[in-house]
């Protein structure tokens, strides 16, 4: 399924940054929640044939995301996310961090800013995620993040194709 959609994922080393930007064919409050809401999380934010699992989120500032992509081999890669900063429907930041499945995060992390805007039913998503470290950056490429996090938003731009045609 091709389309006009925006896709752009670029890497600034300098900066230790990785900035992403997609647009998605679905209106403002359908994407949010789709990045905001558990049960909507879990049915897209993994490459496919990963899978998301939840242990337990709480959107609010100070709360967090404690979830675990799942192998087909049952595998597990879990991490936090706390969120910092939450301007419904057009903004929240969030700190990611690996961790293990007690719970220990695997310092340092990332830091994540959400920005999400609608124009002529299309919504937009730009994304940029910075690194304390260029080690963690090249890991986070290394580790296939680009074209992960690609999968990733495919599964959502499918499921969101659904969830519109719901409403």
């Amino acid at each position: 399924m091709k389309n006009d959609l925006l896709f752009d994922f670029t890497v600034d080393k300098t900066t230790k940054t990785v900035f992403f930007n997609r647009e998605f064919a679905a209106g403002l409050s359908l994407v949010w929640d789709a990045f905001t809401k558990q049960e909507i999380l879990d049915q897209w934010w993994a490459p496919k044939p990963w899978a998301s699992k939840t242990k337990f989120m709480n959107f609010e500032v100070g709360g967090r995301r404690f979830y675990a992509m799942v192998s087909p081999e049952g595998e597990e890669r879990w991490s936090i996310q706390k969120y910092t900063s939450i301007s419904p429907k057009t903004n929240f930041k969030m700190t990611n961090t690996f961790a293990d499945k007690d719970e220990n995060p695997d310092l340092p992390g990332s830091d994540w800013d959400l920005n999400f805007s609608e124009q002529n039913g299309k919504t937009k998503v730009s994304i940029s995620i910075y690194n304390e470290s260029l080690e963690r950056l090249e890991k986070m490429i290394e580790m296939g993040f680009k074209e992960g996090f690609a999968m990733t938003t495919n599964n959502l731009e499918e499921l969101l194709a659904t969830l519109s045609q719901r409403q």
